[in-house]
């Protein structure tokens, strides 16, 4: 069997290595470290996220660090302050044998001047985010410029977050002759140009296949209505009793949304997106990584960086526009040897983006049907009887034993188990409407213009229609929602291809107008207009590029 000792490390970190328990070293591991420990290499490494990436560049870097020397000689470029700082930790852990070893992260959101007192201790590997670090060399206040190695961990999230301008900036303070190390989960083009252009002839190493999911995951699709994503969500919820997982939705409204109503059906969720204060993003992702928490609902950008093991279902409650985002999303799923699950809710427009995942992926996804409300509730039961055989009996309770027996003697056992059942689930409606899937009623109407609605009302444009997946009745609640308007105040939605109408009361005009002045959903500013009089709003002619319809290897096509 490989061990870590066989793959070159020194005795500090072999003595580390034992004292964490590592066994055996992962694939990319095993590839990785003999290589950056034996040459002065530039190197591209594809893995997936939870492979041990962290520990590829670690051992080496800390092996090859000369701590007589008080001077920064490593750089570890990550997106996000959560990644920052966990692999800041993960590196703490690894060079413990190290006694006089200096790994400092510096990152948005926190005190600049602290950060840049610990770097003037004499930090030997710098940890950061890149919008972080470019303002400190801007400020003069860390040194990058005699590094001997350079690592870029998740080049494709840094890269999508738009990052590359700074990383590019960052870079041209290093010195020429350096290692540099990328490692990323996907080599979309942004990376390979990344490669050609600062790094010199660098040896790659791929673990599995390129831009492919982990073959731990088992990845489903369920065919939805628009309006029926979050009761689809609750149906695989009440199939899995004990899910441990991640929601992914487009924007931070949805989110928020989608959080509110689970936590109203008595389900432990918290939501994750952009508007959040650092330290409420902190106290989510401490309670998440504690499963106080067992749903987390997020955004992509706010998602980023975020490693938490254990993980059993990825859920993708609308589909991202890029698969590498997929691959991603699903990527935090099935680690360390574990089966994961990954779940798509799609609608049927949409199903032709499932042929797109499974070449891209090289992966086949099974399609499954929603289960009725009678199965999830057998399910329920079946696992609370599980949890029953299952539960250790505590000795303590000894004394009180006879008594009960004697307290529950006149019950014999079937009226026993009926009563324990109903007191159980006393509070669950066995036979919930919300969980009908009447493809006739919740069908994906393309609008409700034919309600009656009153003359006294404004038409709006905006332009966000069915490829931004949204339906008449998903518009209508977005709307309805951002402007805080009662469920009659939006009528007449008609969704067109590319953009959308609404009607609302003349009386709220000034509130439409005011409240998406300003808009911006995922980086693209939401246009709403008042249609003219008699007049229907017409795009020009001109035909303008959609994200659906330019040729990228980066989009759906």
């Amino acid at each position: 069997m490989t061990t870590f000792k066989s793959l070159g490390l020194n005795a500090p970190l072999v003595k580390a290595v034992e004292k964490l328990g590592f066994e055996a070293p992962t694939e990319v591991q095993s590839k990785v470290i003999p290589l950056l420990l034996n040459d002065k290499t530039d190197l591209v490494a594809l893995a997936q996220t939870g492979t041990g990436k962290t520990a590829a560049f670690g051992f080496p870097m800390l092996q090859h660090i000369d701590l007589g020397i008080k001077k920064t000689q490593g750089l570890i470029l990550s997106p996000t302050r959560e990644l920052c700082l966990q692999i800041t930790n993960e590196m703490e852990q690894y060079g413990r044998e190290m006694k006089q070893i200096n790994i400092v992260a510096i990152y948005g959101g926190a005190n600049i001047t602290e950060q840049a007192k610990k770097i003037k201790r004499g930090a030997h590997i710098v940890v950061a985010t890149p919008g972080r670090l470019k303002d400190m060399i801007r400020r003069k206040l860390v040194d990058i410029s005699s590094i001997n190695f350079c690592v870029l961990d998740e080049a494709d999230e840094m890269l999508n977050m738009g990052f590359y301008e700074d990383i590019k900036s960052i870079l041209t303070h290093t010195p020429e002759k350096k290692s540099s190390w990328l490692f990323s989960a996907t080599m979309p083009p942004e990376v390979n140009t990344i490669a050609k252009k600062f790094m010199n002839s660098p040896k790659e190493i791929t673990v599995g296949t390129k831009n492919a999911g982990t073959k731990n995951v088992d990845h489903q699709y369920f065919i939805v209505a628009g309006r029926e994503r979050y009761t689809a969500l609750r149906a695989v919820v009440g199939m899995n009793p004990n899910i441990f997982g991640c929601v992914f939705c487009r924007t931070k409204i949805e989110t928020q949304k989608v959080a509110e109503k689970l936590i109203q059906d008595g389900h432990k969720a918290a939501a994750i997106h952009g508007d959040l204060s650092q330290n409420q993003r902190d106290a989510v992702m401490q309670s998440f990584r504690k499963k106080k928490i067992q749903l987390l609902i997020a955004t992509d950008v706010a998602a980023r960086g975020i490693d938490v093991d254990d993980i059993t279902h990825v859920i993708n409650y609308q589909l991202p526009d890029e698969i590498e985002t997929y691959t991603h999303r699903s990527g935090r799923t099935g680690r360390a040897g574990k089966l994961g699950t990954s779940i798509i809710f799609v609608t049927k427009s949409d199903r032709r983006k499932i042929r797109l995942i499974e070449n891209k992926l090289q992966t086949k996804l099974t399609e499954l049907e929603m289960p009725s409300a009678q199965e999830i509730f057998k399910n329920k039961v079946q696992h609370w009887i599980e949890e029953i055989k299952n539960t250790p009996v505590k000795s303590e309770l000894q004394p009180y034993f006879a008594d009960t027996h004697k307290g529950l003697e006149e019950l014999d056992k079937e009226t026993l188990v009926e009563l324990l059942l109903s007191k159980e689930f006393r509070n669950f409606d066995v036979y919930p409407k919300s969980l009908s899937f009447d493809q006739e009623k919740n069908s994906e109407r393309r609008s409700d213009k034919k309600i009656n609605a009153p003359k006294d009302k404004d038409r709006f444009f905006i332009n966000l229609g069915a490829r931004d997946q949204y339906e008449w009745a998903t518009l209508k609640d977005f709307i309805r929602s951002y402007l805080k308007l009662g469920m009659d105040d939006v009528f007449q939605v008609e969704v067109m291809k590319n953009f959308s109408f609404f009607s609302t009361h003349k009386k709220h005009r000034d509130l439409v107008l005011r409240s998406f002045e300003n808009l911006n959903l995922d980086s693209r500013k939401i246009s709403v207009e008042l249609t003219k009089k008699g007049k229907t709003f017409s795009p020009s002619k001109k035909k303008k590029k959609s994200n659906y319809g330019v040729k990228s290897k980066k989009r759906f096509k």
